[in-house]
């Protein structure tokens, strides 16, 4: 059964249409191919993405001044995250990727390096991107970076290697942090755009990961790379900020991602348990099995009621830092328990890969982790108690 989600809050009739978009989007083009693209492993589905470019997907949360969509504000990108991902979650941030990379422009870019990097990110023929944070040595201390970027005549030559960068080789286009300052920690990154073919980056071989195979990590490796002084993001020491000012909105994006995938392993597990019969009677009919889907509905409902309260604080121009950290941690480890508890309620068809619910347990284990893990969360929130 496919069901679209209607959220309590009133919606304005293009945020009707673009959820139907999605839905329908994500039932023909995304959960079709789910499996064939975890099985594939390392390859990115390029082809499901450009489909999405086509009808306006990929570009929907993009001023409109830049060729893009216009839908800007954080609660209509949830709504569109939600159904993308309720198709696969992989596939379904995939689709969005250019988001994350068009955020720190958005907050540092100046007009003109706006009107140079983001209209290439849009329209039916839009490019990849990539943002480029994480090292081997580290992850959610994002300030404690050492890749640097030294100042040279016209502009900076950065070195160093960057690990587990999402559609890194596939990418057009990056966002890169650096160290301009090596004594300093946070004060002292800075962000970068390059693009693809400039000299002296390099890529890895695709990491092999448990789930979302779809988004496709490597390793980015720099050699005295030559970036100008015009594709600075910011001043030196503004690339921290301008980082951390984009991680309340994608915390909640990615909350509402998590979301959607635990919302099709419910459904999934609804339906299957009306349909099977054990001891003559469907196992829903069976309070061990009925009181498992109600924890899991009450769970998603209360993690989707956190994520759009979360972007409508947002929207309205408050900090959130704090309730960004609960919307992902609530929403991560809400879904992490849901398809785990539809692996549970399909018994060994769950465990086998004939059936989707295990695909999905895998891929939301990443929403645990990825911008900052559950401990970083409880950090972020327990530093940000009124």
């Amino acid at each position: 059964m496919s069901t679209v989600n209607i959220p309590a809050f009133p919606l304005t009739d293009e945020q009707k249409q673009i959820i139907e978009l999605c839905h329908d989007f994500a039932e023909k083009e995304i959960r079709p191919r789910g499996r064939e693209v975890d099985e594939a492993d390392t390859v990115t589905p390029v082809d499901i993405f450009r489909k999405a470019a086509q009808v306006g997907i990929a570009d929907f949360m993009i001023p409109t001044e830049y060729g893009g969509g216009g839908m800007t504000d954080v609660f209509t990108q949830c709504l569109v995250q939600e159904e993308l991902c309720w198709g696969d979650p992989g596939i379904g941030n995939l689709v969005c990727s250019n988001g994350f990379f068009s955020d720190p422009l958005m907050v540092l870019g100046t007009e003109e390096q706006k009107r140079k990097w983001l209209p290439p990110t849009t329209g039916p023929d839009a490019i990849m991107t990539s943002l480029a944070t994480t090292e081997p040595g580290s992850g959610s201390d994002a300030a404690s970076i050492i890749t640097t970027a030294t100042k040279v005549d016209g502009g900076y030559t950065i070195n160093g290697q960057k690990a587990w960068i999402s559609n890194a080789g596939a990418a057009e286009q990056y966002v890169v942090f650096a160290k301009t300052d090596k004594t300093k920690r946070s004060a002292g990154v800075t962000a970068f755009m390059f693009k693809k073919d400039t000299p002296g980056v390099s890529f890895g071989e695709p990491m092999k990961k448990m789930g979302q195979r779809a988004i496709v990590c490597r390793e980015v490796f720099f050699d005295d790379m030559f970036v100008p002084d015009e594709d600075r993001l910011g001043e030196e020491g503004q690339g921290f900020y301008g980082l951390m000012g984009t991680f309340d909105i994608s915390r909640v994006v990615l909350g509402a991602a998590a979301v959607g995938a635990a919302r099709a392993a419910y459904e999934y597990a609804l339906n299957y348990a009306r349909e099977r019969k054990q001891f003559g009677v469907p196992i829903i009919e069976h309070q061990a099995v009925a009181f498992r889907l109600a924890e899991m509905a009450t769970r998603i409902e209360s993690a989707r009621l956190l994520v759009h309260h979360a972007a409508r604080v947002i929207d309205s121009g408050q900090r959130a830092t704090g309730l960004a950290a609960m919307c992902k941690l609530q929403a991560s480890e809400t879904a992490m328990f849901v398809t785990h508890a539809a692996v549970q309620t399909l018994g060994g068809w769950g465990y086998s890969r004939e059936f989707p619910v295990e695909q999905w347990m895998r891929d939301v284990k990443l929403e645990e982790i990825e911008e900052g893990t559950s401990d970083i969360m409880k950090l972020v929130i327990s530093r940000n108690l009124d």
